[in-house]
C-alpha cells in the first residue's frame, strides 16, 4: 500500500514561481481532442444539411415559374445603391403575379388617393364620344347646392311592419367617407413644411 508523503507536497513559495512545467503532452491531447470534435462537428452539421436540403426539394417538386432559384448573393447592401435596387425590381418584375408588396403598402395607398383626388379635383372624360364630363367635387357640391337633388316620387310601401314600429332614418351622414392614412398625414406635413421654409 502506497502512503502519501506530506513532504512531497509542500510547495516552496520562496523562489516566487512554480518549481515544475507544466506538462506539454496534456496539452497537446487536449487540443487534438478539440481539433478532431471540431472537424466531425462540421462534417456533421453538413451531411445533415445536406440531407435536409435534399428532402425540402424532393418535397418542392420540379422547378417551376413560382420555385425557380434566385442568387440575391450578388445583390450585395440594397439600401444603399440605386443600381442593385433596379436590379431587384427587374427581378421581382419577372415574378410572376400576385407578387409581394415590396414596402408595408403605405406607399401603394398614397398613390391611389392621390389619384382618386385628381379625379376628384379635376375636370376629364368619362367618355369623350358621348361627352359624358366628370367635374370636380367642389363645383358638384355648388350645383347641387344651386339646383337640388332630384326628388323621386314617393311609393307605397309594400314592407310589413310590426304594429308601432318605424323605419329607421339616417338623420345626417356619419362620415365624409374618407379618411386619409397616418402615414399620409405624415407626408402631407412634411410637404407643407417643405413649402414653408
Amino acid at each position: 500500500m502506497h502512503t502519501h508523503d506530506p513532504k512531497e507536497t509542500k510547495v516552496d513559495a520562496s523562489l516566487g514561481y512554480e518549481g515544475s512545467d507544466v506538462r506539454v503532452s496534456g496539452v497537446v491531447v487536449f487540443l487534438t481532442a478539440l481539433g478532431i470534435f471540431v472537424v466531425v462537428t462540421a462534417f456533421l452539421c453538413i451531411g445533415i444539411g445536406k440531407v435536409i436540403n435534399s428532402q425540402l426539394a424532393k418535397a418542392d417538386g420540379p422547378t417551376t415559374k413560382w420555385n425557380h432559384p434566385v442568387d440575391v448573393r450578388k445583390l450585395g447592401n440594397l439600401a444603399t445603391s440605386p443600381e442593385l435596387q433596379q436590379q431587384f425590381a427587374q427581378l421581382a418584375n419577372r415574378f410572376p403575379t400576385p407578387r409581394l408588396q415590396t414596402d408595408d403598402g403605405y406607399q401603394e395607398v398614397a398613390d391611389m388617393h392621390a389619384k382618386e383626388d385628381l379625379l376628384l379635383e379635376n375636370y376629364s372624360y368619362v367618355d369623350r364620344g358621348k361627352g359624358t364630363v366628370r367635374i370636380p367635387i367642389e363645383r358638384a357640391m355648388e350645383l347641387i347646392a344651386e339646383r337640388g337633388l332630384p326628388v323621386v316620387p314617393a311609393t307605397p310601401s309594400t314592407e310589413k311592419t310590426l304594429a308601432g314600429a318605424e323605419l329607421p332614418v339616417v338623420k345626417a351622414p356619419l362620415t365624409n367617407g374618407f379618411a386619409r392614412t397616418g402615414y399620409e398625414q405624415e407626408q402631407m406635413a412634411k410637404a407643407a413644411a417643405n413649402k414653408a421654409e
